[in-house]
């Protein structure tokens, strides 16, 4: 059984944890200057106040609600603080999101009911609201903080328990909230009802989980959250740092307590931040990535070498700190001939010399599946992957991949038989395979334009990307 502590409106309880209780609505705004509604009370939603819209907006529906701003610092620590809290419950929890854990509760002495109380006094301290859940997987858990606090969701009435709840406790966007009540559907046992297969063919990929949540069914794996374990070093106030010299021997001094603590914690550091204070009061952080987790004091400093070569600062230094970040156990890989392979700590230092240059991260582009032409590749930061010394299976070559070449887009003749295209072009060639339809929607043009598309292999052994617009055929590419 999974038990499910809930804090409804995370960013309005932070917010309005410090203020003064009255009875005016409240709105939560994401900055003081221009910014968005984040979290409303049920107040100020009845007079017209909604997430998403401009504070302006919010304080237009509903003028005497208070504004409160969210400051996302002290949400994310007062949640840390509440998640080491809950370990005197569980030490395994999932931190699904701020406000939202779920608890694994297997092993642990008691019932539901005892669960549920120890629960409430690991986190009184805190003077949140709470509600708390119980259930065989995290959907059915999550929704008992739903129906009531302290409510259980037995094994075997999944469906029956979740019925009656409204379609918000799925966290749907507007746009499908809005669709799915266009068909009569408004509670989780009506989307329960609708056939699985026409319903995740007109919602997309996400219906199908949204359709098993609705059933009780939740395939989501329970990932424990990691306990962080700070290790950095830090000079401050110990004078002030004018050349070149006098940075590296402080950067020296600091590596070595920062590897002192890896090797004793038998960790290495996949990542250094190094922190700089200024004598005019300025603060800057840098984030250098390491070619391979590694507590070797030599590399850590030519990589950080590196990075600062060609900075400049304002002023002359004062403090500086080093923490190592993603902490891995184990030790180095090392090949056992190594001639040809990578010198991995060289290509770390070249890319913090390009990333201390262009004043920006190095990133490389990845493609990815997408109909779209124009959602077909990504950027990422650049990581050499890692080396597999003891491979045993050699994998086989890929085969090739057509390329999709864009053509001028002209329109075309299509016959179309049992809905699909079955001739195409003048003079007209039969399809001897097709596959599609994709649907594409475009919606940041002033008219949206929808357009399904389809790969068609013709008599004449060619592939073509069309697409149908309307009641008009277009060729959009071939393939090649």
């Amino acid at each position: 059984m999974l038990l499910c502590s809930a804090i409804p409106d995370y960013p309005l309880a932070v917010a309005a944890r410090s203020q003064s209780q009255d009875d005016a609505p409240v709105i939560v705004s994401d900055r003081y200057d221009r910014g968005h509604v984040i979290a409303c009370d049920r107040r100020a939603r009845e007079y017209g106040a909604r997430i998403g819209q401009t504070t302006t907006q919010a304080v237009a529906a509903a003028p005497q609600a208070r504004v409160l701003v969210y400051d996302p610092l002290e949400g994310t620590q007062l949640w840390s603080d509440m998640l080491d809290a809950l370990d005197a419950v569980t030490p395994l929890i999932d931190d699904a999101a701020p406000g939202i854990a779920y608890l694994d509760m297997r092993g642990i002495e008691g019932d539901p009911a005892a669960w549920m109380q120890r629960t409430r006094d690991a986190l009184a301290r805190f003077g949140m609201p709470l509600r708390i859940g119980v259930g065989p997987n995290k959907i059915c858990a999550y929704a008992a903080t739903w129906i009531a606090d302290g409510t259980i969701v037995e094994l075997k009435r999944e469906q029956a328990a979740l019925a009656p709840l409204s379609l918000e406790a799925l966290n749907l966007d507007g746009n499908t909230l809005q669709r799915l009540r266009l068909l009569g559907v408004s509670t989780l046992g009506q989307l329960a009802q609708l056939p699985h297969g026409p319903f995740v063919r007109r919602f997309g990929r996400d219906a199908k989980r949204w359709h098993e949540f609705a059933r009780g069914i939740d395939r989501t794996p329970f990932v424990p959250r990691g306990h962080a374990l700070a290790i950095e070093a830090a000079l401050f106030g110990e004078g002030h740092a004018e050349e070149e010299a006098q940075v590296l021997f402080a950067l020296r001094v600091l590596l070595a307590r920062v590897c002192g603590d890896l090797e004793r914690c038998g960790q290495r550091a996949g990542t250094l931040r190094l922190e700089v204070e200024l004598d005019n009061g300025d603060t800057a952080a840098f984030d250098v990535g390491l070619a391979v987790p590694t507590a070797d004091e030599r590399s850590m400093l030519d990589v950080l070498r590196a990075k600062l070569d060609g900075m400049t600062f304002a002023a002359p230094l004062i403090g500086l700190r080093v923490r190592a970040l993603r902490l891995e156990e184990g030790g180095e890989e090392l090949a056992l001939f190594s001639g040809d392979d990578i010198d991995d700590q060289s290509v770390a230092v070249t890319l913090a010399r390009l990333e201390g240059v262009l004043g920006e991260p190095v990133l490389r582009a990845k493609t990815q599946h997408a109909h779209p032409i124009e959602e077909r590749f990504t950027y990422e930061p650049f990581a050499l992957p890692k080396r597999q010394h003891l491979a045993v299976d050699v994998p086989l070559p890929a085969a090739m991949v057509p390329q999709l070449r864009l053509l001028t887009v002209r329109e075309i003749d299509v016959r179309v038989q049992r809905g699909e295209p079955a001739f195409v072009g003048s003079p007209p060639q039969a399809v001897l395979e097709c596959a599609g339809p994709w649907r594409v929607e475009e919606a940041w043009f002033t008219t949206p334009v929808v357009r399904d598309e389809y790969d068609v292999l013709l008599e004449d052994g060619e592939l073509y990307r069309i697409y149908r617009q309307g009641t008009r055929w277009y060729l959009r590419g071939a393939y090649d």
